[in-house]
């Protein structure tokens, strides 16, 4: 039996198993990043014969310019495809980075995000971990919101 787009983006979002591969040693987080989730999708993407394109618009609003994401995953026979955005705000300064290195910053950022809504990668930690069942912890931490960060 021949699986359409849908049938086949749900087998992919059910296997893929794309890790929080980097770490931001300053806020003492771990995140994933588009490459992270690049990587663990592409074996998939061939077991189901499958192509992912990710195209960037930049879209001016107001005063401001966005980077918009589209991440497109179609079937290889080019019968059917699923899409899904995201956007990024553009900072208008960034300490360090020249104006190249902030529209890119951006479109990692907006594709990241639109990977994780095509694959339904949910970056939030289970409830259970972080419900204490009514008890006060031991002992409070100054800790990292680790959940808020990608």
């Amino acid at each position: 039996m021949s699986l359409n787009i849908r049938q086949k983006l749900t087998a992919i979002q059910q296997n893929l198993k794309a890790p929080k591969g980097q770490v931001n040693k300053f806020g003492n987080y771990r995140y994933r990043s588009a490459e992270d989730t690049l990587e663990a999708v592409k074996p998939l993407l061939g077991e189901y014969e499958c192509t992912l394109i990710i195209e960037d618009e930049i879209v001016h609003l107001g005063d401001r310019y966005y980077i918009k994401a589209t991440a497109i995953i179609g079937d290889n026979n080019g019968e059917d495809a699923v899409k899904v955005t995201a956007f990024a705000r553009e900072c208008e300064a960034k300490k360090g980075m020249d104006e190249a290195q902030i529209t890119g910053s951006a479109s990692s950022y907006a594709r990241k995000y639109a990977l994780n809504g095509l694959f339904a990668i949910d970056d939030t930690k289970d409830p259970d971990a972080t419900n204490t069942h009514g008890k006060a912890p031991a002992r409070a931490k100054a800790e990292p919101k680790n959940d808020d960060f990608l």
